[in-house]
């Protein structure tokens, strides 16, 4: 099992949590769609070569995201970051994964 956490901007937050689940993600038990999420500031400065959806290059952007954090089945894993890749707006989404153990 695996906890996945990704920073996501406003505008994108369910369009990445549904693709996200879509691919296996947030599934505890008997239960699905499992997440949690806690608002705060981001920010970054894309550089020459970058192809930025909020800001422009060489200048300092701020903007409000998302912490988003679920499980993730290991047989799931790849399937999941996958689908982070492809919904999430950024060039290049920030993302932890992180490997859970069970010690019950």
């Amino acid at each position: 099992m695996y906890k996945l956490t990704v920073f996501v901007p406003d505008s994108a937050l369910e369009q990445v949590k549904s693709a996200l689940f879509v691919a296996g993600a947030g599934k505890i038990g008997d239960y699905e769609q499992c997440c949690w999420q806690v608002q705060g500031m981001g920010q970054f400065m894309p550089l020459a070569g970058s192809t930025p959806h909020i800001g422009t290059q060489d200048n300092l952007q701020k903007v409000n995201e998302w912490r988003l954090e679920m499980v993730v089945s290991k047989a799931s894993i790849n399937d999941v970051i996958s689908a982070l890749k492809q919904a999430h707006p950024y060039e290049t989404p920030a993302y932890d994964v992180i490997e859970v153990l069970d010690f019950g």
